[in-house]
């Protein structure tokens, strides 16, 4: 039993997420952790070919981590045989011709979301990856991360009963560029870049309904651009055309009603930068990235509107703490290695091509909503 070393091509490394998360916090991490340990005892180990735009930009970090292999060449590096998996963390307008260059030259598929810019395109990629047989995956992190991983944990014990409803919260404040540096990348808030929220974040929420609690059925929508100006990262004004807040409900499988806000445009009040409150009929729990309070039904207290005298409630001090039980380890990392055995060992891995591109129905079913005003219902799609 020898060990597997799987090359790599990272495209899209140079980019703040690409470099911290997938490239030095898992496919290195994971590497120099002496790989993945498969089922028969022997390991995959990921080497990485970094590719990308910018010579000096690939140089600089094959440097930094003693990678051997770098290029600008994409066409080259597909078709070298000695790489098995191609990766992409490109900006969302440029990822959808890699990936289908990528398929033809028979190369496993690991991608950012979402995949494409239409659901067309997304469902074509899938279809194609699907006739090359190349397995492909979708990266969605957040399914494991520690407060996520706990709130599974909760609703595999049984502790919420029926569940009833979701309530999401996330966002934070992006500064505009012109007195203080915007966090996020100028494309960002560019429609005609693939910028918006919705296409960034309501593909997030699908996964964590669709494998937490249940497929997703409808969407209401309301969009807004609240900034309208904002300035790029050479100082420019530009005008926004892109929606930087979303406010969604969605109907689930079963009943179950969603409720979620998105926003780069409000300040936090929130212990996390995204929280999920999740009310039963035999308790409630609210998760963030990290942490997850509960409150069971035994200890709710009996609350009573009374508008005239002081509420003593201090309700927030009646939640308990979900411990963690266990290490977690880098959600990025923790999906990678996913993958990675999907890859060599045939393990399961829900987080397809296929599962991606019904993220992006959900975004473009709430567009259609918001411009509507409408409720948009979510038919099955398949391959």
């Amino acid at each position: 039993m020898g060990d597997h070393v799987v090359g790599i091509a990272m495209n899209g490394v140079t980019g703040r997420m690409g470099y911290r998360q997938h490239l030095t916090r898992s496919v290195l991490a994971i590497r120099d952790a002496g790989g993945v340990l498969l089922p028969d005892g022997s390991r995959v180990i990921p080497e990485p070919v970094l590719v990308g735009r910018s010579e000096q930009k690939l140089r600089e970090i094959a440097a930094r981590h003693g990678i051997e292999r770098w290029t600008t060449d994409l066409d080259a590096v597909l078709s070298d045989d000695s790489i098995e998996i191609y990766f992409d963390a490109q900006i969302t307008h440029a990822r959808e011709a890699a990936v289908r260059a990528a398929i033809a030259a028979g190369k496993h598929i690991y991608a950012e979301k979402p995949t494409a810019g239409t659901l067309d395109a997304a469902l074509e990629l899938a279809k194609l990856a699907q006739a090359a047989g190349v397995k492909n995956g979708v990266v969605q992190d957040k399914l494991f991360l520690p407060g996520l991983l706990k709130l599974r944990r909760l609703i595999d014990s049984g502790f919420f009963g029926t569940i009833l409803s979701i309530r999401g919260e996330f966002g934070y404040w992006v500064f505009e560029g012109d007195w203080q540096e915007a966090q996020r990348p100028s494309w960002n808030y560019r429609a005609e870049e693939g910028g918006g929220i919705v296409l960034d974040m309501f593909p997030h929420w699908h996964y964590i309904l669709e494998h937490l609690f249940a497929p997703v059925r409808s969407v209401t929508a309301h969009t807004a651009t609240h900034i309208p100006d904002r300035w790029d990262e050479q100082g420019e004004r530009y005008t926004a055309t892109a929606d930087d807040a979303a406010y969604g409900l969605f109907e689930l499988e079963g009943g179950i009603v969603a409720q979620i806000n998105s926003s780069w445009s409000v300040r936090v009040d929130r212990d996390e930068l995204v929280e999920f409150q999740v009310d039963g009929t035999h308790g409630s729990a609210v998760a963030g990235l990290r942490e997850c309070r509960v409150q069971h039904r035994s200890t709710t207290p009996k609350a009573v509107w009374d508008p005239d005298a002081v509420d003593p409630g201090q309700y927030r001090s009646q939640w308990d703490r979900v411990p963690d039980n266990e290490e977690f380890p880098n959600g990025f990392r923790a999906q990678w290695e996913l993958f990675l055995k999907h890859v060599r060992a045939d393990a399961p891995f829900p987080h397809d091509l296929l599962s991606g591109a019904r993220g992006l129905q959900l975004a473009e079913a709430g567009l259609r909503s918001s411009q509507s005003g409408a409720r948009v219902a979510l038919d099955e799609i398949t391959l």
